[in-house]
């Protein structure tokens, strides 16, 4: 817990009297975003961080003259709890007690009154209600330059500085031209003559680079300006590997290479010329899309963001040939963890983590983690996106369950997985909940559904079998994954919320399957494959429409001695047992190359039919 009354106070002391004689404002929003509305942050931009102490990767901070608020969604409530001090008022968002920002300020607050935010922090998605809303209120929102939290936040680290890589044609399945060229024919099907791309993912795969300037995302700042003649990147050109102009060249593009910092100016004058069309997305920052005016503006998903979603077929075999290693690597660990305990030496969270890093660096292709591994024993389990730190730090024992979340950046793919293991006796309630978070998670996993369906309509077969005994969990159900990039990435998913971008599944997009089940204080289940959409058959197919399926491309075994069997059906006990010899026949062969005979021999009892 930090303590946030100095750096309030020095906030508060800004908002009554602003830099550039902008006057005062009675609130300030702080966003957990970054100029590219990215879900994890270098460290100069965890302002939200900074100014209340939570460090969960979603959450929004609001300041007014008397009162300091945090907005956070179920994952972090524990963890908010633990983090915010007596300054802070922890609000749970999404439940039906809870307010939202708006209609907090709008009740709060007077007519007259001025709201402030970063407007580079905020997506226009989220300005746009916030503004209406605050109108019909009397108040006003505006735009605060330069940042309050920069200005009050002395230590700040610098803007990262790390080099940029290409990736080959081997890797990519698609050279920068081909992927222009698509861009550029769906700019002309839209009739605009500028595309906006400001998220960092789809910049990094449009042009088959990557970095390292956010931990665990291999992705660098910097905006593209695309036109139907140019192609305009800002960036800093001084952390460009020697090979990046040769990449260019081999794609055969040349992009315009600009300082970072130019993109609003050039985006004003491109926008100046007569009769251009500005595409850009409801995702990007208010502070861009404020420069376009309203007529001239084409608010659709990016082409890029969608095309990145749909893995073409040198990703795919990237995807799931990098989920096999990393399924060695798994059950290395699971072994190593299991031979520890039976001698009695000492592992908790923190060494066993480092011990599953270290058995993932030895893989093929291994760039990194994708994530901060979840290494959480007994009741640091049930905080949802727990990371274990010295003062958290418990050791892993026969005597509680143990969650293991974990993922690696590979240069062929991207993984995460969950896997929740006894090594000891479970109780009766453990048990029962396993088994329910196990079958709602088949029961997804075996879905056949329309081509074309919305995430969120599946997010209830996986949650029903928790339902039926009144167990529920208060996170997503899944979310897409990147191709050695981003650990999440949009614009589908399957959840309870509606995701305003999701097309529709289809065919090679890769998401996760991940319900799970909270004990606060106890324990934490979750159960996690990756799963790649394939075509299926049923029936009419839908009326023609199509039919969809998943294919999990995790390979880890799920512990047996978790479920109830009693409570399975004959078809889910089959889907079961296929998996887990379908994980015993695809990793047994490179266990015996290795010559790890201990691993084989306890993949061999893990994956017993149940």
């Amino acid at each position: 817990m930090k303590p946030t009354g100095e750096v309030l106070t020095a906030l508060r002391s800004l908002m009554a009297d602003l830099p550039n004689s902008l006057g005062s404002i009675n609130a300030y929003i702080i966003p957990s975003d970054d100029a590219h509305q990215s879900e994890y942050l270098a460290k100069r931009d965890e302002r939200r961080a900074f100014i209340s102490g939570f460090d969960g990767s979603a959450g929004t901070a609001v300041v007014t003259e008397r009162e300091a608020l945090l907005w956070t969604d179920g994952r972090y409530y524990q963890q908010a709890g633990k983090q915010l001090d007596s300054n802070w008022t922890l609000m749970r968002d999404g439940q039906p007690a809870t307010p939202t920002i708006d209609a907090w300020l709008a009740k709060v607050l007077q007519p007259g009154c001025r709201v402030g935010v970063d407007a580079n922090l905020m997506s226009t998605r989220a300005w746009n209600p916030l503004q209406t809303s605050l109108k019909s209120a009397g108040c006003s929102l505006l735009p605060i330059s330069p940042n309050l939290i920069d200005l009050v936040w002395k230590d700040q680290p610098a803007a990262p500085q790390n080099p940029i890589f290409p990736l080959g044609l081997h890797l990519t399945g698609q050279s920068v031209a081909e992927k222009l060229a698509a861009v550029r024919e769906k700019m002309v099907e839209k009739r605009a003559t500028v595309l906006v791309v400001s998220a960092l993912d789809e910049i990094a795969w449009f042009l088959n680079l990557r970095g390292a300037d956010i931990d665990y995302n291999p992705v660098f700042f910097s905006y593209l300006l695309v036109t139907l003649e140019d192609l305009y990147f800002f960036v800093d050109e001084s952390k460009f590997k020697p090979s990046v102009s040769a990449h260019f060249q081999a794609n055969q593009v040349q992009p315009l290479i600009r300082p970072y910092q130019a993109v609003q100016e050039v985006l004003k004058t491109l926008v100046e010329a007569s009769g251009s069309r500005v595409w850009i997305s409801l995702g990007s920052s208010y502070a861009l899309t404020a420069l376009v005016p309203e007529e001239k503006r084409i608010h659709e998903i990016t082409p890029i963001n969608l095309m990145k979603a749909v893995k073409n077929e040198v990703e795919v075999a990237g995807m799931r040939q990098c989920h096999i290693r990393d399924g060695v690597a798994l059950c290395q660990y699971f072994a190593w963890l299991e031979r520890c305990l039976r001698e009695n030496r000492a592992v908790d969270e923190i060494s066993g983590a480092d011990q599953l890093e270290k058995f993932r660096s030895k893989q093929e292709n291994y760039m990194g983690l994708s994530f901060t591994t979840i290494s959480a024993s007994g009741p640091n389990g049930s905080v949802i996106h727990y990371h274990p730190l010295p003062e958290t730090n418990r050791p892993i024992s026969t005597k509680e369950m143990y969650l293991c979340d974990s993922g690696a950046q590979y240069s062929d793919g991207t993984t995460d997985v969950t896997r929740t293991v006894h090594f000891g006796t479970p109780s009766e309630e453990e048990i029962h909940a396993f088994t329910r978070v196990l079958k709602g998670q088949i029961a997804l996993g075996t879905a056949i559904f329309p081509r074309k369906v919305k995430g969120q309509f599946l997010d209830t077969i996986a949650r029903k079998a928790l339902w039926d005994a009144g167990l529920d969990y208060g996170h997503g159900t899944g979310h897409g994954i990147g191709h050695f990039l981003n650990v999440h990435e949009g614009p589908m998913g399957i959840g309870v919320r509606l995701m305003p971008d999701d097309p529709g599944l289809e065919e090679n997009m890769f998401l996760s399957n991940e319900p799970g089940y909270y004990k606060d204080g106890k324990f934490g289940i979750r159960i996690e494959d990756i799963v790649q959409v394939v075509s299926a058959s049923i029936g009419d197919n839908f009326n023609g429409r199509g039919a969809l399926a998943f294919s999990t491309v995790t390979m880890c075994p799920i512990q047996t001695k978790l479920i109830d069997v009693s409570l399975l059906t004959e078809k889910e006990r089959g889907s079961l047992n296929r998996y887990q010899e379908t994980v015993r026949e695809t990793l047994s062969p490179l266990l015996k190359k290795a010559n790890d005979v201990e691993t084989l021999a306890w993949l061999e009892r893990e994956t017993q039919p149940v």
